[in-house]
């Protein structure tokens, strides 16, 4: 039944504002008009089509990507969109490709670590896509590590040249997007060498193929790394392997705004401080972070609408069954996922905030917050896309069968996410750095330095070792102090722990080594405390619109108090609440369910997603499932004939064979 909304029950229920929520949602009028207005645009144009992505062929999946990459660069010119609505229209075609780490990686790289010269030199090509820039750090040996990446950036005197060379097999260059086939140049991360002294790690812009036929340049082998994970998804991006055999390149093609070697082959420290460095990494996890909200979002916005189209069980004398949705088990696996998505929009947000914060300090030559922001990102930047790539995967067994179709827009999804885990930082690597920090912080307490940012807490360390969490009724829980002191406390006390268990230890290493899982624990309980702390000063903020604000507060509780459930071994171990009030703590969430229930499809209406940008049948806006299924399964290329292509050569003689066997 095309144009009856099959939701439109659910939507009589909401009881706020949706497009005050909208706007929330968004970050400001301006942002959702710029949002609604380019993924319509981005929608209605045909060359943007991705529904049949995940039944096309490698070659056939990349020319299309290429395809789209091209037209978009075109309607932004045509359009004269800023560069802002340019961001969005790249985010809402929504199909990884190369321009991804051009705009992404390597023209940042160049302005954060390029000389004015090299900056005006190389930044004009980039823009006008007149050269094709790719990120080549990672190699086939060292991703994390990347202070044991092995290729050579050797300088010559006599040419004043570097010769960048992979010695091993190892060294080869391995995942870089872009690539693979496309990217004509790349910031090649390499060891420095001078007079077979090693300087460490530093960027070099390399050309790798020809601006005239795009075969690769002398000494430098090149090719994609072949098919990964998942049906379409990442499988549209070149991810490339790069070898070097004594390649050339001139050297100012070092990127020298931090160090610089001099025409006498010279390692000089520029007057530019190292950590400038770090604001590029800040921007790139702040980034991050908020497209985990993104991706969150979109999984719990097919899951929770499919959940309320979905019946199934409990008919009454022949009348409807129950919506899925209505089900407590459903509602507890669903709604903290909804919860977390508005949690890690709004901690995105502040990590915006902390961006620019950052780079006004470092240009006022003030570094004291910059350990701190970077322990934050880092560790921020591991519990969202770890969440967020389970969640996701909940997301699609909220759905029952139909969630593992390609075609419910779930596992491309997932397969195009859960690589977050690992790119900018593997996730585990990044806690522990999280931890270091905050033992530094436990082990500074005693000398009167005050703790900064979101460390602050610690300040208060007496108190929170010995305080006792005073609930005493379920709704106490709905009290933020109540909760913010037990996340404080939790964290606290778990890393007072660790300080403590590491002193038994003669050499500290071995100690954080033993003692990593430990450490990597009590990072997660500080970031936590994190996100649960700036999803509290959101609400304090002026929120407008009908029953906005209460929504919002019934979404903190729900995500600080299904973590507090998860986790209740940490805040029962730790003293930071009794079992009495744990217990507590689920009777509220029953209670936070159904106060929710009424408005969960207009809390995803919220994040004002068009179903081309979800590319899901089971999160379609009409909620009209079923047709739409039907109607897809005839597209796949299986059902091209009525019977299969392999019929004569193996079906029938399989059929034959046993007819006649059975007669014997």
């Amino acid at each position: 039944m095309e144009g009856v909304d099959h939701l439109a029950h659910e939507r009589k229920k909401t009881q706020f504002d949706v497009d005050a929520m909208k706007i929330v949602w968004a970050g400001s009028a301006h942002a959702l008009e710029v949002s609604d207005r380019i993924s319509k645009l981005v929608a209605s144009d045909p060359i943007f089509r991705k529904d049949h992505r995940t039944m096309l062929g490698r070659k056939e999946l990349f020319t299309n990507t290429l395809r789209k990459a091209v037209h978009a660069f075109k309607r932004i010119a045509e359009l004269r969109l800023s560069e802002e609505e340019a961001a969005k229209l790249r985010y809402y075609i929504d199909e990884p490709c190369f321009t991804d780490l051009h705009w992404g990686m390597f023209v940042p790289a160049i302005k954060g670590q390029g000389t004015e010269e090299q900056q005006k030199k190389w930044l004009p090509l980039a823009y006008k896509m007149q050269i094709i820039g790719c990120y080549a750090q990672t190699e086939l040996g060292h991703g994390s590590n990347v202070q044991g990446l092995e290729t050579t950036a050797t300088f010559d005197r006599q040419t004043d040249e570097f010769i960048i060379h992979s010695p091993t097999l190892t060294s080869t260059k391995w995942w870089p997007g872009g690539l693979g086939k496309v990217s004509t140049h790349g910031i090649v991360y390499a060891r420095l060498i001078l007079d077979g002294q090693d300087y460490g790690v530093n960027g070099f812009i390399v050309q790798l193929r020809s601006l005239e036929n795009h075969l690769p340049l002398p000494g430098i082998t090149v090719g994609d790394i072949g098919m990964k994970f998942g049906n379409g998804a990442y499988n549209s991006m070149d991810n490339g392997l790069l070898r070097f055999d004594h390649v050339r390149i001139p050297r100012d093609q070092m990127l020298m705004r931090v160090s610089q070697v001099t025409r006498e082959g010279k390692y000089v420290q520029s007057n530019v401080p190292r950590q400038l460095v770090y604001g590029t990494m800040v921007f790139v996890r702040q980034t991050i972070v908020a497209d985990a909200s993104c991706a969150l979002s979109r999984a719990v916005c097919i899951a929770t609408r499919y959940s309320a189209v979905r019946r199934q069980f409990g008919s009454q004398n022949g009348g409807p069954e129950i919506q899925v949705i209505d089900y407590k088990t459903q509602q507890s696996r669903l709604f903290p996922l909804l919860a977390s998505a508005y949690a890690f929009r709004f901690v995105g947000e502040w990590l915006n905030w902390l961006y620019r914060d950052v780079i006004q300090r470092l240009q006022a030559n003030d570094f004291s917050t910059l350990p701190e922001a970077h322990a934050c990102t880092a560790g921020l930047k591991s519990i969202t896309t770890s969440f967020t790539a389970d969640g996701i995967e909940e997301c699609r067994k909220l759905c029952g069968g139909h969630g593992y179709l390609c075609n419910s827009g779930l596992p491309e999804l997932f397969a195009v996410y859960v690589p977050s885990c690992t790119y900018e930082g593997d996730n585990t690597v990044l806690l522990l750095q999280v931890a270091r920090f905050l033992m530094k912080t436990v082990s500074q307490l005693g000398s009167g330095k005050l703790p900064v940012g979101t460390t602050s807490y610690m300040r208060r360390i007496e108190h929170l070792m010995q305080c006792r969490c005073d609930v005493q009724k379920a709704e106490d829980w709905l009290k933020p102090s109540a909760v913010l002191e037990a996340f404080e406390a939790r964290a606290t006390r778990m890393a007072v722990t660790c300080a403590q268990n590491l002193t038994k230890f003669a050499n500290p290493e071995d100690g954080f080594a033993e003692l990593s899982a430990d450490l990597v624990e009590a990072a997660v309980a500080h970031c936590q405390l994190i996100v649960v702390s700036k999803f509290i000063e959101k609400l304090q903020e002026d929120i407008s619109g009908k029953g906005v604000k209460q929504q919002l507060e019934a979404l903190c509780s729900i995500y600080a108090l299904s973590l507090l459930h998860k986790h209740q071994g940490d805040f029962l171990s730790t003293g930071s609440v009794t079992p009495e009030q744990a217990a507590l703590v689920n009777d509220q969430l029953r209670s936070l369910y159904t106060q929710i229930r009424p408005n969960a499809i207009a809390l995803v209406d919220a994040f004002n997603y068009t179903d081309h940008f979800l590319g899901s049948i089971l999160g379609c806006y009409d909620g009209n499932v079923y047709p739409k299924l039907y109607e897809a399964a005839w597209k796949d290329p299986l059902n091209d004939t009525v019977v299969p292509e392999g019929y004569q050569e193996y079906i029938r003689p399989l059929l034959k064979r046993q007819l006649h066997t059975a007669k014997l």
